[in-house]
C-alpha cells in the first residue's frame, strides 16, 4: 500500500463541522417541519438551534470555499471537459460498484492528490457544493426572516415554493448522508476512508506501476 496525502487540515476541520452541523440540522428541521410528532426539544429551542448551525455552516462553507478557490486543491473540483471519457469513465465505475467490487475486482479509479474523486463521485459533489448547497442556505436565510426579505421571496416565487425546495432539498441530504456514510466503507477496510478523513489524512491507496506519471507526481506531494 502506499500512502498519500488526499485531504489537507482545513478540509478535515469543515468536514468535521459540517458533518456534525448537517446532523444537527437535519434532526432539529424534521421536528420543525412535523410539530407535535416529535417533541425532543422544545419548538423555540429547535428553531434556535436550527438557525444558529445554519449560521455556522454558511459560514463554514465560505471558509471551504476559500480555501479551494486560493490554493492549487481547486483542481480537485475541475470538471471533465470530455463527456464521452466521462460517461465512459463513469460507466466503469457503476460496474464496479454494481459488480465488480463484490467479487474483487480492482477500484477503476486511482487515487491520487489532485484526482481524488472518482467520476461519479466528481459529478455528484460538483452539483451538491455549488447548487445545492448555496440553494439551501439562501432558501434558509428566507425563510429565517420572511418579512426581512419580501421582495426575495417574491422573486423566487412566495414563501411557499421557498419552503417547498427547501423541504426537498433537505430530504435529498438526509438521504445523501445516509449514502455517503455507506460509500465511505467501502474502502480496503471498512474504517479506512474515515481514518483518512477525520484522523490522518492519508489514503491508502494500491502502489501504482515504477516508473508511471502519476506515481512520481503523487510522491513529491507535501502536507498542507
Amino acid at each position: 500500500m502506499q500512502r498519500i496525502y488526499i485531504h489537507p487540515l482545513p478540509v478535515r476541520i469543515w468536514h468535521w463541522i459540517n458533518a456534525i452541523g448537517f446532523v444537527v440540522m437535519i434532526l432539529t428541521g424534521i421536528q420543525i417541519r412535523y410539530l407535535g410528532l416529535i417533541d425532543v426539544l422544545s419548538f423555540r429551542t429547535a428553531v434556535t438551534v436550527h438557525n444558529w448551525t445554519g449560521a455556522v455552516l454558511i459560514c463554514n462553507y465560505f471558509i471551504w470555499l476559500l480555501f479551494y478557490l486560493f490554493s492549487d486543491k481547486i483542481r480537485v473540483y475541475h470538471p471533465e471537459l470530455s463527456p464521452t471519457k466521462h460517461f465512459r469513465d463513469s460507466f466503469r465505475q457503476l460496474q464496479y460498484y454494481g459488480y465488480g467490487i463484490f467479487k474483487g475486482s480492482p477500484n477503476p479509479h486511482q487515487v491520487s492528490a489532485y484526482d481524488k474523486f472518482n467520476p461519479m463521485q466528481s459529478m455528484m459533489y460538483q452539483v451538491v457544493m455549488f447548487l445545492l448547497v448555496p440553494v439551501v442556505f439562501v432558501t434558509g436565510i428566507l425563510l429565517w426572516d420572511v418579512q426581512g426579505f419580501p421582495g426575495a421571496v417574491e422573486f423566487f416565487g412566495g414563501v411557499r415554493i421557498v419552503a417547498t425546495v427547501h423541504v426537498l432539498i433537505f430530504i435529498f441530504f438526509t438521504f445523501f448522508i445516509f449514502f455517503h456514510v455507506y460509500m465511505g466503507s467501502l474502502g480496503h477496510t471498512p474504517t479506512a476512508h474515515y481514518k483518512a478523513m477525520f484522523v490522518t489524512g492519508y489514503e491508502e491507496v494500491e502502489e501504482p506501476a515504477q516508473g508511471s506519471a502519476r506515481s512520481t507526481a503523487d510522491a513529491s506531494q507535501r502536507p498542507l
